[in-house]
């Protein structure tokens, strides 16, 4: 019997945070290796990619990997344009479904790119450093170009602080159904994790409002670039450690979700499902 439109979406988007769990393992691997001087190095998401594909049975795992992607684009716009998560119509929901928007389309992107090396239509295109900059240059050169780099800068800020208060208060734990011995080990799990991305996201925020401020695209820089920036500080070395140690957490924490999110398809919010993680 084929699966129901429900169970479809379900798989998608379990599939989805699988494959968001891998890339971000990766990210937090490698980067874990260049701060103990193992061989790796300060990437991001496609960065990330193209280490898959040269592996043995790269394409497989690359291709399942684009699946995944596409699925969670799918889920994501589910859970923004379908509200699938009940948030509303108050004004911070609005803005966390125009988030979850946007999240879609840099995830369809990212699996339109994976796809890209599996079909082998091109190399991978130029470095995400590169691409950081030439997106903030674009922006610089349109009327009010300052302004709206600083907006796109202020809007990944806010992100990042967003993070901050999940990491603190793990509200991420309402929309987990496990048991309380899992959930001792996959919310310290998700705390690291998106404390880490927190970091992250406002170093390439506070890149960007830099950029705009002296209005050069070279201070724009993406993810790996924001890690490296951190050895420039005091304790430079242990904070890079820490900050891929908790990117690779997020990435063990992107496959307990996989695992254990509560997947409603629109409309069954008012439905019982199944208990949420407990802690006590």
């Amino acid at each position: 019997m084929l699966p129901t439109p429900r169970r479809r979406l379900e798989l998608l988007a379990r599939l989805g945070y699988a494959a968001r769990g891998v890339v971000n393992l990766l990210i937090g691997g490698l980067a874990l290796l260049a701060a103990f001087q193992r061989g790796g190095s300060a990437t991001g998401s496609k960065g990330a990619l193209q280490t898959l594909f040269f592996q043995p049975l790269g394409t497989v795992l690359l291709a399942i990997v684009a699946l995944g992607l596409f699925g969670f684009a799918v889920w994501r716009l589910c859970q923004a344009v379908l509200d699938a998560d009940g948030h509303g119509r108050a004004p911070r929901a609005l803005v966390i479904r125009l988030g979850q928007v946007i999240s879609a389309i840099i995830y369809a992107g990212l699996g339109v790119f994976a796809l890209g090396l599996v079909m082998g239509w091109g190399s991978g295109g130029q470095g995400e450093e590169q691409s950081a900059r030439d997106w903030t240059r674009w922006l610089l050169s349109q009327p009010f170009g300052r302004w709206l780099v600083g907006a796109v800068g202020l809007a990944i800020g806010g992100a990042g602080l967003g993070m901050m208060v999940k990491a603190w208060s793990a509200s991420f734990a309402r929309r987990l159904a496990c048991e309380a011995a899992t959930a001792r080990w996959v919310i310290p799990l998700g705390r690291l994790g998106y404390a880490a991305r927190g970091i992250v996201f406002l170093l390439v925020a506070g890149f960007l409002l830099l950029a705009a401020y002296r209005t050069d695209p070279s201070e724009a820089h993406g993810l790996g670039g924001a890690l490296l920036s951190l050895q420039a500080q005091p304790f430079g070395r242990v904070l890079f450690g820490l900050v891929a140690f908790g990117l690779a957490a997020f990435g063990l924490f992107e496959f307990a979700e996989a695992r254990y999110r509560r997947i409603e398809a629109p409309g069954d919010q008012g439905q019982p499902g199944p208990a949420r993680a407990r802690t006590a």
